[in-house]
């Protein structure tokens, strides 16, 4: 099949190349993103590949459409940046990688939590300094500590069994319990009381209108004074002005983010040259005890060839049967 692929940076287009010469597409990369304004772009491809922060609206899928696209394979596991509706109206199939590496954002989020505690990036800096004081780099044992882990799919499993390695107490919600979690040691709460007894609370569900902002003023003021909160999940489902309050007042503690409800600008690019013209996302950055990493969680080499694996095997057997065991649906 040929297909465009949007978005693409180098890494993207080794492992795709790689682990194409196994199913035989016929592969052309863009370095744009996919938005209304680049979707002509696909004009004569069956099918175009984008990712978590392309623009799948009703206008770029209807430009889509007249350029004979009928499948958009989604290179992530997110799929809100898509109308589905729209897509389903036009006859688009839409297929995505549910789990490429529940294991690389499990292992991220751990790394975040470590180096918050420890303080690993300021202490970093300073030896590089020459300054090798340990004022200031006060870190506490995880062993003991009550850990709340909202989404309990694959990622979250991961992470329960990490942190269970690490003798801590786990707290889980979910609108849909796993006995899985179960087996590995956590026990399900109401969200109310998952906020009040955690110390630290770590996201992994994914993004839906129940869950846009389920991090508000309201959830923050239930949380223990000085909590660790950490994202890799979805950037909207944390409300970032509400996560500064509670930074300045001292109720959150510690800050780990992977993701940012308005990373579609910044993220992804190199912008070091540049001045950074998100206000909210400079001010998060003055704080001492906030690490923000660009969207990496999911970036490894295991990660990245499971991707390509997964993404080019939904075409191929979209192609082959006109259907798709990952497609998105309504």
């Amino acid at each position: 099949m040929k297909v465009l692929v949007f978005n693409t940076k180098r890494y993207d287009q080794h492992f795709f190349d790689e682990t194409n010469k196994g199913f035989n597409h016929t592969l052309n990369y863009q370095e744009c993103h996919l938005d209304a304004a680049t979707a002509s772009l696909a004009a004569g491809c069956e099918c175009v590949c984008a990712f978590v922060n392309d623009e799948l609206d009703a206008t770029t899928l209807g430009i889509l459409h007249k350029q004979g696209v009928k499948l958009v394979a989604l290179r992530c596991a997110g799929y809100n940046n898509v109308d589905l509706k729209t897509a389903a109206e036009l006859n688009i199939e839409i297929v995505r990688v549910p789990a490429y590496s529940p294991n690389a954002v499990a292992e991220h989020t751990l790394a975040l939590i470590l180096a918050l505690n420890r303080k690993v990036h300021r202490a970093h800096n300073r030896v590089r300094e020459g300054n090798f004081a340990l004022e200031g780099l006060l870190g506490f044992d995880i062993y003991g500590l009550t850990v709340g882990v909202i989404g309990t799919g694959r990622i979250g499993l991961n992470v329960i069994r990490i942190l269970r390695g690490f003798g801590c107490k786990v707290l889980a919600y979910d609108p849909f319990p796993n006995a899985q979690a179960e087996q590995l040691g956590a026990r399900y709460v109401e969200l109310d009381a998952l906020f009040e007894q955690a110390d630290i609370i770590s996201l992994h569900c994914p993004l839906t209108p129940d869950t846009h902002h389920l991090i508000d003023d309201e959830a923050v003021a239930k949380m223990k004074n000085a909590v660790m909160l950490i994202n890799t999940s979805r950037g909207k489902l944390v409300d970032t002005a509400a996560v500064i309050k509670g930074l300045k007042s001292g109720k959150i503690g510690y800050l780990g983010l992977d993701v940012y409800e308005e990373e579609d600008d910044l993220f992804f690019e190199d912008l070091s040259d540049k001045v950074i013209q998100d206000d909210v996302f400079a001010r998060l950055m003055t704080f001492p005890n906030v690490i923000v990493t660009g969207h990496q969680a999911f970036f490894t080499r295991d990660a990245l060839s499971n991707i390509a694996h997964t993404t080019l095997q939904n075409i191929q057997e979209f192609e082959q049967t006109g259907n798709c065991s990952n497609r998105v649906t309504l």
